[in-house]
């Protein structure tokens, strides 16, 4: 079987945790491809929410083998106490037996993380994914499979340290690394993880050449990607669809399906321009009814409307063949729903992003207007998309208005729907027919 590749087409925080859990079941292995603790991923299921920022969302089906990707920054600390808290709950301790780290994958050290915390112009999570991504581009950086081979190396150790102090020190930190510490941050980090690191490219080759399904997983959104986004509001890293098989170490034949996760509205965490953002009762509404706070930072998030301008740069990059429209039932209660269809930049209309964030902040939107449709409880929701899917009959269970909204939403992005999430839960989601 061919790979899926599992994208954010917006600036992140869509729902593709939830997604990826729910296609897992028919997946063997799923691999994260890029990004780091920056991601967060939170699947339901049931009373029990799950909230991973490293470990792909597929760990909850037991069936499916895991991999952090060659194009990955991981901090060791934060997937040790990841993998903490599954053991603690299920029992189970994956590494080397169904979770894998490229050796390929770069390191994020306690140097990193002080050297992020220093930001103040992009308000990026501080969790030290910029620098390690910088390290890796000047060609310094650690990677996994490189810990062998520097642990015992003392010039190694004593001119990294000699570098990353003058670093932290140049850009004001008043931090400090020590030999000492460094040479037992990389001790710890081979005793923790030595039996997890593969050459995950070839595992991935093999299993697609069996006939065995691969989801590939990304993380933060299109309009994060650090050429196709909001530069400089942007992440570190390669976040599209170009990247997935790349960052996983396979070529991207192997790559049929592209999902593109979308919610009904749109959101953003961060600095930069969102042009239809929104500072009213509907706004309220959203980050409200939506519970629209950060997995990883707890931040609150921006919400606005759905914005076709985006979504159709989203698409150009991507190819999506399918939208997982999430959280329409966020919509539930509002009498009326806009759509922006197109810009107004300086007086002039444009249906394209201007790829200058300073164009950008001052683009406005131009909407269109949709009814609106009644709200209803998760349960109910639930019972909607169960009904749906256990009768085969897909959104034709939604209110009508409903329906009219994502016929709108097809229309203007231009790539159908394959599924539409009514709530959190795991089964609050109904599959096209």
């Amino acid at each position: 079987m061919p790979a899926t590749v599992v994208l954010g087409a917006q600036w992140g925080d869509e729902g593709k945790g939830k997604i990826v859990d729910r296609i897992a079941e028919q997946a063997t292995w799923v691999a994260r491809f890029q990004g780091g603790n920056n991601a967060g991923h939170t699947v339901v299921i049931g009373d029990q929410v799950l909230k991973f920022h490293l470990l792909p969302s597929g760990i909850t089906r037991k069936e499916c083998n895991l991999v952090l990707g060659d194009g990955m920054v991981i901090d060791p600390w934060v997937l040790n106490t990841e993998l903490t808290g599954w053991q603690d709950s299920t029992g189970e301790d994956p590494r080397g037996e169904r979770l894998y780290i490229s050796e390929r994958a770069h390191i994020i050290l306690p140097f990193h993380r002080y050297l992020d915390s220093l930001d103040k112009k992009i308000g990026t999570t501080g969790r030290g994914i910029g620098p390690t991504y910088a390290d890796k581009t000047n060609r310094i950086g650690l990677r996994f499979g490189d810990l062998s081979e520097v642990m015992g190396d003392d010039d190694w150790m004593e001119a990294t340290t000699a570098r990353m102090n003058s670093t932290l020190s140049s850009a004001g930190s008043e931090d400090t690394i020590t030999v000492s510490g460094l040479k037992a941050d990389v001790e710890w980090i081979w005793n923790a993880y030595s039996t997890s690191i593969q050459n995950t490219g070839l595992m991935l080759d093999n299993a697609l050449k069996l006939g065995e399904h691969i989801i590939l997983e990304g993380a933060q959104g299109c309009l994060l990607d650090i050429d196709q986004g909001t530069f400089p509001y942007v992440t570190s890293s390669i976040t599209c669809r170009g990247n997935a098989s790349h960052g996983a170490g396979i070529h991207p034949g192997h790559v049929e399906e592209v999902i593109g996760i979308t919610k009904a509205y749109i959101t953003r965490v961060g600095h930069g321009a969102m042009p239809t953002e929104l500072d009213d009762a509907d706004g309220e509404h959203l980050g409200t009814v939506g519970h629209e706070f950060g997995t990883t930072t707890g931040r609150k998030r921006r919400c606005g409307w759905f914005d076709a301008v985006v979504m159709r740069h989203a698409n150009r990059i991507n190819g999506f063949t399918g939208l997982a429209l999430t959280k329409l039932d966020v919509l539930g209660g509002l009498d009326e729903i806009k759509i922006c269809v197109a810009y107004e930049l300086d007086g002039k209309e444009i249906l394209e992003m201007p790829s200058s964030a300073t164009a950008l902040e001052r683009c406005k939107p131009i909407y269109i207007s949709m009814p609106g449709f009644p709200s209803f409880s998760l349960e109910e929701w639930l019972g909607i998309a169960k009904k749906a899917n256990d009768e085969g009959i897909g959104f034709s269970t939604l209110p009508s208005a409903a329906q009219q909204y994502i016929k709108k939403v097809e229309a203007l992005v231009g790539v159908p729907c394959t599924s539409i999430g009514v709530g959190p839960d795991r089964d609050a989601t109904i599959d096209a027919v």
